[in-house]
């Protein structure tokens, strides 16, 4: 009788633990799909893809030309945009050329679909079986939503390349689509934190936001925002040279529309912001990273790490003329930084 006391006293214990346990490893595996969807939305944009497909079909989208009518339907439809027109068109582009760009659109998109399915199925599930915590139905809820908006901002982004003489997206639009993806990121990873301290302590109240990280998360939030621009504008390809920008510290840049139009759509000068204002990003992650040491020093090696890795790979990117597979690494690990950043934020807020 006294062997089994144990056992029995064990067993609501592990009933409680196995519910926030089991939602926050869910969290997590969505949270991976979307760095998946980060590196393939790099890629899209690298290529040039995301014009290829000039239409928005949720359902039917879903399925790619089957004959070689149909890419044809396709391909007419492309050649009315003026990206083909003024850029893709007269350089030639064939029909394998544009099954090349619409593979990874399609992808892109059907990757998103699929983060939908991965995150709504297993929510309404967790919902019917009364699984889910007291208090974090509408935070899974907003994370939803967010998915929702991240499909309509992409959609966006496409249509303000698709009219007038536009041979490009916005690269407002595509900051928005961007930076929406990596914040939904950051709330996976710090619900999915919240939910694991919760199955280890069934009365751990959620991490609070700190003054500390309320300012790193600002000054990485810039660095992000540059760095979609850059994106957006092509603006790697302003300078190949490092840490000069074409000879010089500070480039040439256009001012004829003022200072803020400049920092808002000259490449030249958002390049420059983004390589210099990253080692403002470097000292804020540095500070955190510091105060994280003693008591969480994995989080502290990760910022480190994700940092270190990021700046070298910026520089490769640079230096590489904008090589698609350094590139890609370089906006990969981006979100690797969201993710430490968020994890040692995440730590310092459970002693706020």
């Amino acid at each position: 009788m006294n062997s089994a006391t144990p056992d029995i006293a064990l067993t609501p214990r592990r009933h409680s633990a196995w519910r926030p346990r089991a939602i926050a490893n869910w969290l997590y595996f969505v949270a991976c799909m979307v760095v998946v969807m980060v590196i393939v939305g790099g890629i899209t944009r690298l290529t040039e893809s995301g014009l290829s497909i000039t239409e928005w079909k949720p359902i039917t989208g879903a399925i790619p030309p089957l004959t070689e009518a149909d890419w044809q339907a396709e391909f007419e439809l492309y050649k009315q945009i003026p990206e083909y027109r003024n850029v893709t068109g007269p350089a030639g582009m064939t029909l394998a050329d544009f099954k090349f760009i619409f593979f990874w659109e399609w992808f892109h998109r059907l990757w998103g679909r699929l983060i939908g399915l991965a995150f709504a199925l297993p929510l309404a599930w967790f919902w019917l079986r009364g699984a889910i915590p007291t208090g974090y139905k509408p935070r899974l809820l907003a994370l939803l939503a967010l998915g929702g908006l991240q499909g309509a901002f992409g959609w966006f982004m496409v249509r303000s390349g698709l009219s007038g003489e536009m041979t490009d997206v916005s690269h407002f639009w595509l900051s928005i689509h961007l930076l929406t993806a990596l914040f939904t990121l950051g709330g996976l990873v710090w619900t999915a934190l919240d939910l694991r301290r919760l199955a280890d302590i069934p009365n751990a109240r959620p991490a609070r936001l700190t003054r500390l990280s309320v300012g790193v998360a600002l000054v990485v939030f810039v660095q992000l925002l540059l760095g979609a621009w850059v994106a957006g504008l092509n603006a790697g390809h302003a300078a190949y040279d490092w840490p000069l920008m074409n000879g010089r510290l500070v480039p040439e840049y256009d001012t004829a529309k003022g200072l803020w139009w400049a920092a808002t759509h000259d490449p030249f000068l958002i390049h420059f912001l983004h390589r210099w204002w990253a080692w403002i990003a470097v000292v804020a992650l540095v500070v955190l990273a510091r105060r994280l040491r003693a008591f969480a020093r994995k989080a502290s090696v990760a910022i480190h790490t994700a940092f270190g890795t990021q700046i070298l790979l910026g520089i490769a990117t640079v230096m590489t003329e904008v090589e698609l597979w350094v590139a890609v690494a370089h906006q990969a690990v981006g979100a690797m930084v969201v993710v430490a950043t968020v994890w040692g934020m995440h730590i310092l807020g459970r002693k706020a």
